[in-house]
């Protein structure tokens, strides 16, 4: 357990996927083999900078992401490590079965990385929104899902995963997020989660991923203002999900609250319900996008629009007073 952490108010203004470029120049320039391929998406991959450092490492395929995975997995046979960028949203519909038999059924080494991930496209709407893919992509047998929370974890991350050779899905959204952690303090553990609390035990636990563990955690600050003890649970591995963190969070808290970005089916929420109804029986609110297209506008307004950020979190965790 980590105390939570003092939030730096002056604003990270690099993404996640840049973090994940400047990890991989450096990998790539140790290891011929790590290979880098896009879907005509390197800007919005933040790649062009590998693809101009390392040309005889990079692939363009185009639009066309059956293809993209399908050669990414090839290349993994032949030994190259290769990370494939796409939109989450065409990365995790359009090349579903490729993702399915040629990376996690094949059992290939391939990281499929999904790039604007969320409502990250905002006012594009459904078409370029990823709002099932925790969901479809947890639901393959022998696929890793990821949703690292900041920049400082989205290194971290890539770093552990090069050192394996099993395929995984790693989610990430297109603008910056504010730091949670910093460079010299990241805690990190291959598939464990981080829990930030100020004691042992706590009254609400709020469990989140990828882009709402920040909002989770200035929830957390507020709620302590109003003599509620809550935890945030850093859940950035989806799937394998660290089941003991829940039932820790189970075991300690009186109300489980968790937020997605994602639809409410399938994702982040139901796995902990599951976990929580099956070991250790709380109640759990779970806080994601609707099951509906969802309104126009940036994601902040989104986000705002349905209860998604640290107002919101706190509010739900207000509103089941009867619980705590």
């Amino acid at each position: 357990m980590r105390k939570l952490p003092e939030l730096n108010a002056a604003g990270n203004k690099i993404p996640n996927r840049q973090a994940i470029c400047e990890t991989l120049m450096e990998a790539a320039g140790r290891d011929r083999n790590v290979v880098a391929l896009c879907s005509d998406s390197r800007g919005s991959a933040s790649m062009t900078p590998f693809f101009e450092a390392f040309p005889e490492q990079s692939i363009e395929v185009g639009i066309a992401e059956q293809n993209l995975v399908g050669i990414s997995a090839g290349l993994a046979k032949c030994g190259k490590k290769p990370y494939a960028f796409s939109p989450a949203c065409f990365l995790s519909t359009r090349s579903y079965e490729q993702a399915k038999i040629d990376c996690a059924y094949s059992d290939t080494n391939v990281k499929l990385i999904g790039i604007s991930g969320g409502v990250s496209y905002g006012a594009l709407g459904m078409s370029h929104h990823s709002a099932q893919d925790i969901a479809a992509m947890s639901a393959i047998p022998n696929m890793r899902v990821y949703l690292p929370s900041d920049r400082h974890q989205t290194r971290k991350l890539i770093e552990a995963l090069l050192e394996d050779e099993k395929c995984a899905y790693v989610r990430v959204g297109r603008n910056p997020v504010e730091d949670i952690y910093s460079e010299d303090d990241c805690p990190f553990e291959m598939d464990r989660a981080t829990i930030l609390a100020d004691s042992e035990e706590y009254d609400a636990a709020i469990i989140a991923c990828g882009e709402m563990v920040r909002p989770a955690v200035e929830a957390a600050k507020l709620l302590k203002n109003d003599g509620i003890r809550a935890a945030v649970v850093d859940m950035y591995c989806v799937k394998p999900i660290d089941r003991e963190a829940v039932l820790t969070a189970a075991r300690r808290a009186k109300l489980i609250v968790t937020a997605e970005e994602h639809a409410p089916f399938g994702g982040l929420g139901s796995m902990v319900s599951q976990i929580a109804a099956a070991e250790c029986p709380r109640r759990v609110i779970n806080l994601a996008l609707p099951d509906a297209p969802v309104v126009t506008g940036n994601s902040r307004e989104v986000f705002e629009t349905y209860g998604l950020n640290a107002a919101g979190i706190a509010a739900a965790v207000r509103g089941a007073e009867e619980f705590l």
